[in-house]
Order: C-alpha cells, then sequence, then structure tokens
C-alpha cells in the first residue's frame, strides 16, 4: 500500500533557536502525499517556526527536512517551485480588485494574458468570489480576504500546500467555507500541512495530527487514535450549585484516580475516565456527600480534553491572536 503514497514530507530531529529560546526542538515528522496533515497547539508551541523551515524561509541548525524528495538546505529553490504557502504573508494588493489581484499574480508566474485572465475566473468562481471580483480587495470581509488568499496560493496548483492558522479569526461560516476549499485542493491531489490551535478543525479536516507544545511533538496520530490514547472515555458532569464544585472535584479525583479539570462553565467539571466501572460509584459519592448534580454523561473524549490530558493545560483559546513569529 505504502509504495503508493510516498511522503510529501520527513523530517528528523529538527531544531531551530532563536537566541535561547528552542522554538523548534527535535521535531519528526512524516507526512504522505495526498493527505492533509494537522501540526495542533497552542500560540507559540513553533507550529509557524516548523511551516518555515518546511517551506525554506528558514534554515534549520540542527536535523534534516526532506520536503518532496529534496533537502531543504541544500535544493530550497526547487521546493519553491513545487509548494505554496499561505498566513504568514499577504500577497493581496488591497487596492487592487480581487480579479485584478488574481491575473497580476498569474502574470507574474509566467502565465500568457489570457490563461492569466482564464485562471482568475477560475478561481474567483470555484472560491465563491464573483460577485465581489470588482470590488478592491480592502472592501473584502475577512472569510472572503481569506479566501482571495488561498485562491492566489494556488494560481499554480501546488504539489504542497502550507496553511498556516487559516481560518484564525473567522465566523463559523466562513471557517466552514475554508474547510470546503481544503477539501476540494486536496481532492486534486495537492497535500496540505495545516496549522491550527482549533481542536475542531483537525478533527474535521486532518487524516492524522501532531500535537505541538513547545516545540516539540508531544503526541502523533489520527483524531480516533489521540482519543484513544488517553482513556475509554470522558465523564462530564454539571451541578446544581457552583460553590460545590472544589469540594465534587476532589471527591471525583480520589474516586477515579483521574484528572479532574474545571470546564468554562462555573458549573461543570469533566474527568478522563479508564475504569467506567468506577463512575457509578463515584456519582453515588457525590450524592452521598451532599452534591447535587443536575446531569452527568460519558462519552468520547473531545480532541480538547486530548490536549489537556497530554499537556496538563487548555489548548490555546479561540480568540487569542495568531502567533507572531513562533
Amino acid at each position: 500500500m505504502h509504495q503508493h503514497h510516498p511522503l510529501a514530507i520527513e523530517t528528523s530531529g529538527l531544531v531551530k533557536c532563536f537566541g535561547t529560546n528552542r522554538a523548534v526542538d527535535g521535531i519528526d515528522l512524516q507526512v504522505r502525499q495526498g493527505s492533509i496533515y494537522g501540526l495542533l497547539g497552542p500560540n507559540g508551541a513553533g507550529k509557524t517556526t516548523t511551516v518555515r523551515l518546511l517551506a525554506t524561509l528558514l534554515r534549520p541548525d540542527a536535523g534534516k527536512a526532506i520536503v518532496l524528495g529534496r533537502d531543504v538546505v541544500r535544493e530550497p529553490d526547487e521546493i519553491r517551485r513545487q509548494i505554496s504557502l499561505t498566513g504568514q504573508f499577504a500577497s493581496i494588493d488591497e487596492d487592487l480588485t480581487g480579479y485584478e489581484n488574481l491575473v497580476l499574480l498569474a502574470r507574474l508566474l509566467g502565465f500568457s494574458r489570457s490563461q492569466s485572465k482564464a485562471r482568475a475566473g477560475e478561481l474567483l468562481d470555484a472560491f465563491d468570489l464573483e460577485d465581489a471580483s470588482r470590488r478592491q480587495a480592502k472592501t473584502y470581509s475577512g472569510g472572503m480576504r481569506r479566501r482571495l488568499d488561498i485562491a492566489a496560493s494556488i494560481i499554480s496548483t501546488p504539489d504542497l500546500l502550507f496553511l498556516d492558522e487559516p481560518t484564525t479569526g473567522l465566523d463559523p461560516r466562513s471557517r466552514g467555507q475554508v474547510w470546503e476549499l481544503i477539501r476540494m485542493l486536496v481532492a486534486g491531489g495537492t497535500t496540505v500541512l495545516l496549522t491550527t490551535q482549533y481542536l475542531e478543525e483537525a478533527d474535521q479536516l486532518a487524516d492524522r495530527i501532531a500535537v505541538i507544545d513547545r516545540g516539540s511533538v508531544i503526541a502523533e496520530g489520527t483524531s480516533t487514535e489521540l482519543k484513544a490514547s488517553i482513556g475509554s472515555g470522558v465523564l462530564h458532569v454539571r451541578l446544581s450549585d457552583p460553590a460545590q464544585r472544589d469540594a465534587a472535584r476532589q471527591l471525583l479525583a480520589e474516586r477515579l484516580g483521574a484528572l479532574v479539570h474545571l470546564e468554562g462553565d462555573p458549573r461543570a467539571l469533566a474527568a478522563q475516565v479508564s475504569d467506567p466501572d468506577r463512575v457509578a460509584a463515584a456519582l453515588v459519592a457525590l450524592s452521598a456527600s451532599g452534591i447535587a448534580v443536575s446531569d452527568f454523561s460519558l462519552g468520547q473524549p473531545s480532541l480538547d480534553e486530548v490536549f489537556f490530558a497530554l499537556t496538563g493545560h487548555a489548548a490555546a483559546s479561540a480568540d487569542q491572536s495568531p502567533e507572531s513569529a513562533l
């Protein structure tokens, strides 16, 4: 099976330091061609630095990275011809219309005038930007702007597309539209490396996910494997009285022998459970202690809970600004 899917990216021991900060600290990745691979982690985890190393924008301090069969240090120019990167720097001119932007970029890439117009038209149509194609880019909403950015990065269909936090700051509808575009690109044969701090995004899109924290991969696998790696399930408990939450947390931790974490809702707690049989006893113990439970459920862990179980801290919240250089 594997010979049909050679690796688009292979790294071993990849390191990049900025002064004393090891932004990337020995990362090993294997990304199959034709797949969507997710780098998941909070701001400052090292995701963007990893992308910039693979896209030949930074030189690694140690380790090795092979992208599309070529070494990033020895053959950066060959790699650049086959890849595209969206997210770090906007290639869009605010004063030009959507159509003019795409025609200009196509001309710069060596398309003829008629080819450029045809390709711009195709992309504007495919990305649902036809109605806005004659308006200046500065009038575009965040979601339209992001779709134009991605359209610009695939004028020449790349073998490998790096999407660095493609939906940060977008509303749910725009995010869904960007996800559809990404699936469309992969159906056309492009490999996508996606960095995200949204667990739902990795869950929705990625065939495999590397969870990155402080410059290192702390877990890797499919979304299902990552969820399965932390135990059989998660117990969610909602209390009638938020004042009893600390007492409930202590009691559940003792009875379940598990990490219990407080959720955003002041009445809610969640615990990783490896032995479902202990759940009933723990719930009885809560009741016996006079702690009233308004509802509870036992289910598959979310990727959020996986992240918490792996790192001991929550993934970055959706309203944090995108990481800058790290």
